[in-house]
């Protein structure tokens, strides 16, 4: 990448931190596409409509998902450029559009998670620590559909006695409120008598906080003493099960969307699609013509 296009980089992802409120881990996204999109073009801020058009075929090897986050990467670094004056032309439309199927998530059923619970209520029984720290991840992974991240990273007070909702910061730098039930609030209180005292985390290891490498070890330790195939469990999987269990329940896809902290519903509608047969019940159960006889 030329000193010229390495400017107009830094200078669209201030704009991006300034304005979009984009976190760190975006960031170096939005950078590192930018640059892979460099070597393909040669000049970057320059590049031209017919140049642009090259790189379908130049990334036909690349999965069609990455594409199209390097596509959406281009898209919004020309709309700036354009925006700002950098240039009086945008070269978007010439950039390659693949159709992507969004992958239905993988879930547990209510039995699975049951089991999970069970094993890790057991070991907590003893006081041991870990123990105790694991049913905590657990219930607030499983019981507030909380991302990897944002559990690991809570502070150690962001559970507090009798306050049904903790505060989350999640993509984005977005805040939000997450419900934490009693049974969770209970156990991180018991959690917090025996963690480590001089530690700002609620999770600490060592000087940090726990890490999202551990915190999926952990869980799926919990799930093969369960007996359930590790593999199809991670912390992801434990909150698309706090979610489709919920839309089970007969949740609001708004309310939904703002517990998950979804930018677009269109994320949170992917849950439509793994309980289906709910959605069918509840047009036979509640549709004005349900009860009507023929």
């Amino acid at each position: 990448m030329t000193g010229h296009d390495r400017a107009l980089v830094d200078r669209f992802l201030d704009m991006m931190a300034a304005e979009s409120g984009a976190s760190r881990h975006t960031l170096a996204a939005y950078r590192n596409d930018l640059e892979r999109a460099a070597e393909s073009l040669g000049s970057l801020g320059g590049a031209s409509a017919e140049a642009v058009s090259r790189l379908g075929a130049q990334w036909a090897g690349l999965a069609p998902s990455t594409v199209a986050r390097r596509a959406a990467a281009l898209r919004r670094f020309f709309g700036f450029l354009l925006d700002d004056g950098l240039r009086n032309d945008d070269p978007s439309a010439a950039l390659p559009r693949p159709r992507l199927e969004r992958p239905l998530p993988r879930i547990l059923d209510a039995d699975e998670v049951r089991r999970m619970f069970e094993v890790a209520e057991d070991r907590a029984a003893s006081n041991e620590p870990a123990a105790v720290r694991n049913l905590a991840l657990l219930e607030l992974l499983y019981g507030s559909g909380l991302r990897a991240s944002e559990l690991v990273s809570l502070p150690r007070r962001a559970v507090r006695a009798g306050q049904p909702f903790l505060m989350v910061t999640g993509k984005g730098a977005k805040e939000r409120l997450v419900p934490v039930s009693s049974r969770a609030a209970e156990v991180v209180a018991k959690w917090l008598d025996l963690a480590p005292g001089e530690t700002q985390w609620l999770f600490p290891s060592g000087k940090a906080h726990l890490s999202r490498v551990r915190l999926f070890q952990i869980v799926r330790a919990v799930a093969a003493d369960a007996g359930i195939a590790p593999e199809r469990v991670s912390p992801h999987v434990l909150r698309h099960a706090f979610a489709t269990h919920l839309l089970s329940g007969g949740a609001d896809l708004r309310v939904l969307q703002s517990l998950l902290g979804h930018a677009d519903i269109a994320t949170t509608q992917i849950y439509t699609h793994v309980d289906s047969s709910r959605l069918v019940e509840l047009v036979n159960s509640r549709h004005p013509l349900a009860t009507r006889r023929r």
